[in-house]
Formats: structure tokens, sequence, C-alpha cells
């Protein structure tokens, strides 16, 4: 019993070492934690100074690498090349070169196309109408739905109160069905009504419905739009382009917008205002966002074909 009782004591003046390699195996893993979060990753640090300059209204000037110069107008992002075919399929040979860019400059590159392919769209329809004189009978805009021609107008397209289509607008609709016809994109017929209260629909409602029906059933049985692609649907006064009810407000109102819808994804799609409105203020022309595309899709695919090479 002796015996056993000093190797106990023995084992228990050895414990303390246990402790204390356990404490320095938690010191060394603490140095390398701070060790590496001393060392600065140059890129997010760049991402996190630009994203703080934009969020406090600076002016912060993307440069293209191998552009020949900055893309003014959209100071926030790169330009980034086209990563969809024309079949709207993601084109592989740009696919590998997605690790090179961020997530926003992809996104913009494709609302950059998207805005380009919904103009090219609005271009066919002005050229349509202008070689029938009807060029000053709609108004264009693209926004996050995407192309929108306003058939606005006091008595141009409907009599107050009425939803028959006028003479007019039967051979604007049917100028137009070309140029919608030949597009794979849906067709969204949006009615509107002014807030004068009806007297020949029980309210607005009906009245814009009708309106927007109208359109459609004319786009269908005299254009030859697919039923499959096209759609309508009625606002009411709920939805006023112009508030007020001024004379001008109330023939604004008086409307039914045929909406080329975006097929972009929700993110794609909220870019679209920022480049229309970038245009609009002259920082940023179309030849010259074509151009940075250009140089950046050309870009990509001889980074493609070097690291295939490599």
């Amino acid at each position: 019993m002796t015996r056993k009782h000093q190797e106990e004591e023995h084992e228990n003046h050895e414990r303390w070492a246990v402790s204390y390699a356990d404490m320095m195996t938690v010191l060394l893993a603490l140095f390398i934690v701070l060790y590496a979060i001393s060392v600065v990753d140059k890129e997010k640090f760049e991402e996190l100074r630009v994203s703080l300059a934009v969020g406090f209204g600076q002016d912060v000037t993307s440069m293209l690498v191998g552009s020949s110069g900055p893309l003014n107008g959209v100071e926030s992002f790169q330009i980034a090349p086209d990563f969809t075919g024309v079949d709207g399929e993601a084109n592989p040979q740009l696919t590998d070169t997605n690790l090179e860019l961020s997530q926003e400059t992809i996104d913009f590159l494709a609302a950059a196309r998207e805005y380009e392919q919904l103009s090219d769209i609005q271009a066919q329809i002005e050229e349509s109408l202008r070689n029938s004189g009807l060029e000053a009978a709609v108004q264009y805009k693209i926004d996050s739905r995407g192309l929108i021609v306003g058939m606005v107008g006091s008595a141009v397209f409907f009599a107050a109160d009425d939803a028959q289509l006028t003479t007019t607008a039967q051979r604007v609709v049917d100028t137009m069905s070309a140029p919608v016809r030949n597009q794979s994109r849906q067709v969204s017929i949006e009615g509107h009504a002014n807030v004068l209260p009806s007297s020949n629909y029980p309210t607005n409602w009906e009245l814009s419905s009708a309106r927007a029906t109208q359109v459609l059933r004319r786009f269908v049985e005299s254009g030859g739009v697919p039923g499959n692609m096209i759609s309508a649907v009625g606002y009411g006064d709920a939805r006023p382009a112009v508030q007020g009810t001024t004379d001008a407000a109330l023939s604004e109102n008086r409307r039914v917008d045929v909406v080329i819808q975006s097929s972009a994804s929700e993110t794609v799609r909220a870019l679209l205002p920022q480049i229309a409105q970038s245009l609009a203020e002259g920082s940023l022309t179309a030849d010259q966002l074509h151009a940075e595309i250009e140089a950046a899709q050309a870009q990509a695919q001889a980074m493609s074909q070097e690291g295939g090479s490599s």
C-alpha cells in the first residue's frame, strides 16, 4: 500500500506538463490567426474602397483593363463580356473567365447587353412606324420591366370613357405587329384610365381592362401575334403617368402601354434604368457602351484562349 501511494503522488506532480502543453498549443494557434488576419487582401480592399466611395456619393472611375480609357456615366461598374449567346444560353468559351470577374461586373454586362437588345427591338418598331408616317404617335421608355411603347394621347387612341380603338390606334397596332411578332419575349398590354369616373363601365378598372383587351385582340387577330406570348391587364387609375387633374394629365393617363418584357434576372433588370439614365444625360453614348462591351468580350476571349493553352 505504501509503494502504491508513492506512485500516485509521483503522477500528480507531472500533470502540470499536460496543461502547459495545451496552453502553448492555444497560444501558437492564436499567433497564427493574428498573423493571417494581418495580411491585407488587396483585391478585397479595393472592392471595399470603391463600395465606400459610391456609398458616400463620391465619383469612382472604373478602368477596363485593356480598354482605351474610363467609362463615364457608369462609374461603379467595370465592363465585362457578354455571357449569353443568341439562344440565351451561357457561352461556354466565356464561362471559364467568370472566375476573373466580380458578380457586379457580370450583372452589369448582362444588363448592357439586354439594353442593347431591347433598343434593337425599339429601332425596328420606330422604322416600321416611320415608314407609315406614324413615328410621332407613340412614346418609348426602357426600365426594369423592359421596353415600353406608350400609346398615349387624348383622342389619338381612345375617346374619353371609351375602349374602342380609333383608326390611328388600329394603324399603329397593325404596324407594330411585325416587330412584336418577330421577337421572342413576352408582351404585356397594360391598360390605364384617368381619374374621371366612367359612365360606360362600372369602374375605371373595367374601362382600362377593356382598352388593354382591345389592343391585345388587334395584335392577335389582325397582327398575327401568337396568343401564348401576349397578355392583357387593366390598372384602372391606380398608376397614373402624370399626377393631377389638368387636361394634360387626364389625356396622358388615358393610355395603353405595350411592354416588351425583359427576360433577364431581377438583379440585371434593376440596372436597366441606370443605363437609360446615363444615356439620357449624355454621360454615355450607345456607341461607347457597345465599343466597351466589344473590347471586354475580346479581352475575355483572349483570356480564355490563354487559359486553354496553358
